[in-house]
């Protein structure tokens, strides 16, 4: 696969990863707690590597053509961010150094939800990946799309790793205004899951 294909998406991928939109929420909200972020971005990580394995299988295609399929996984994932958009503003985070930094099990599953459940994910991935392969390269295609996944899923995790560790470090001594911050991501992830509903439950 050529390199320089691989470096276009990558470009690409970049551009997508830093507009903020649920997975910012989700992770800003995972650093103004004690825990670390890594179980935070382990579940992000997680959650695409699932939608890349899916794409790759040629089950994404098939999904984003039903309409039903489509609209159903929509409104679970639309649902599933309000509810937690909503849960975080109504207990925002704030900096803990006392809190045990080792319990992150129940953010990781959390994080595989915010980024697998996304439909807009799922979409992304079968408009993008496919306009940066070749069927005439020699690779099967699988196996492109998945190195491109691969591409996609290395740099979300260094950017959401360096996103939550850089919120942590700067609000550690603004309580107040890391909470603020955190009904601020709350309300986002909110208003994001309900536009997914209103795109595909209005007529």
């Amino acid at each position: 696969m050529a390199a320089g294909s691989v470096f276009a998406f990558w470009a690409v991928a970049l551009l997508l990863i830093v507009v903020p939109g649920a997975d910012w929420a989700f992770t800003i909200g995972a650093g103004l707690r004690g825990d670390s972020v890594v179980p935070a971005v382990g579940g992000l990580v997680v959650g695409y590597a699932a939608i890349t394995l899916i794409v790759a299988a040629g089950v994404g295609a098939a999904v984003a053509g039903s309409p039903s399929v489509l609209t159903g996984l929509t409104v679970v994932g639309g649902l599933y961010l309000m509810w937690h958009g909503a849960t975080n503003f109504a207990r925002p985070s704030a900096p803990d150094p006392q809190a045990d930094p080792g319990t992150g099990w129940g953010t990781f599953l959390r994080g595989i939800g915010v980024s697998g459940l996304n439909p807009k994910g799922l979409l992304i991935f079968v408009a993008l990946l496919p306009q940066f392969t070749d069927p005439d390269d020699g690779w099967p295609m699988s196996a492109q799309l998945g190195v491109l996944g691969l591409t996609f899923v290395t740099t979300c995790a260094g950017f959401y790793l360096c996103l939550g560790t850089l919120t942590r470090t700067v609000l550690n001594a603004r309580p107040g205004t890391a909470r603020l911050i955190s009904r601020l991501s709350g309300t986002a992830m909110t208003a994001i899951g309900a536009c997914l509903l209103l795109e595909h439950t209005l007529p």
